[in-house]
């Protein structure tokens, strides 16, 4: 009977931590098909007759702040970055863990360092460095989010690796197999469930950024698509199209919440083989 208990009050405060995340996004999916007067003054109401907006906010926030062209920038920048990360980060661990030296010791406490040291701390400089080295497009932002995300995907990938016997390794090298096809054919297969959990990560992240990608791109043609949300909106003085902006707010968190559903199960397997094993 107390242990019942005991579950039923983990559930409700389950279920309260769950209504305080998702109420913003609830919000903003009531707000999307309001009209600006009753987005200000009901806020929190269900619409309904001169409430409702139907679609027009939506129609309206996919001209103005030129949806497609933005989310074909963030697609591209998400997909290369993330691609880049899991890759060369993988690598990099398995060299890290299999080289054991001084060097390789230094290098893998630089990753996790990194890990720690807040975004805002070297932004100034960052962007300094990026527009001296003319990296302030597409490529060279992509180079920068390689470079922010390395830290923690090399952690989660030494983790791992460590747990994978040496043996396989030895036997693939006495077969013949060159360290490149070694960790191709052989280790990489099986860092998926961590590849896979970097990858998630490192979406979400990434296709959700705001600060750097508007230091680097600015509000230019190589906007994303949070930059142009929330620029293609502000009208004079400040003024705001809140109902073209929860509409396009909506579309733009969209994409996102369906990939992660899709691949939430692998988020904790990943994370726990990665931070626990070996």
């Amino acid at each position: 009977m107390k242990a019942k208990r005991k579950n039923i009050a983990v559930y409700i405060l389950l279920f309260l931590f769950a209504a305080v995340f998702l109420a913003p996004i609830f919000i903003i999916l009531l707000n999307s098909v309001k009209t600006n007067f009753y987005i200000s003054e009901e806020p929190f109401s269900i619409p309904t007759g001169e409430a409702y907006a139907g679609f027009k906010n939506f129609v309206k926030g996919f001209t103005q702040s030129d949806f497609s062209k933005a989310f074909a920038n963030s697609l591209i920048i998400t997909v290369f970055s993330v691609a880049g990360i899991v890759l060369l980060t993988s690598m990099g661990a398995w060299y890290i863990v299999r080289i054991k030296n001084r060097f390789t010791k230094v290098i893998y406490y630089l990753f996790v360092f990194s890990m720690i040291v807040p975004f805002q701390m070297v932004m100034y400089t960052v962007t300094y460095l990026v527009f001296e080295l003319k990296l302030n497009n597409l490529p060279g932002i992509i180079l920068t989010y390689l470079g922010f995300g390395s830290g923690l995907s090399v952690f989660m990938f030494s983790g791992f690796i460590k747990s994978i016997p040496t043996e396989i390794e030895e036997a693939a090298t006495i077969d013949g197999c060159s360290p490149l096809r070694t960790f191709f054919l052989i280790v990489f297969p099986i860092l998926k469930p961590t590849a896979i959990t970097v990858a998630i990560l490192n979406s979400m992240w990434i296709w959700n950024d705001y600060l750097l990608p508007y230091l680097i791109l600015g509000s230019g043609k190589n906007r994303t698509l949070p930059v142009a949300v929330q620029m293609a909106l502000t009208g004079g003085y400040g003024n705001k199209d809140m109902g073209a902006l929860m509409a396009m707010l909506v579309l733009a968190i969209l994409p996102i919440i369906i990939f992660y559903l899709f691949c939430q199960k692998y988020i904790i397997k990943g994370v726990v083989a990665g931070a626990v094993k070996g």
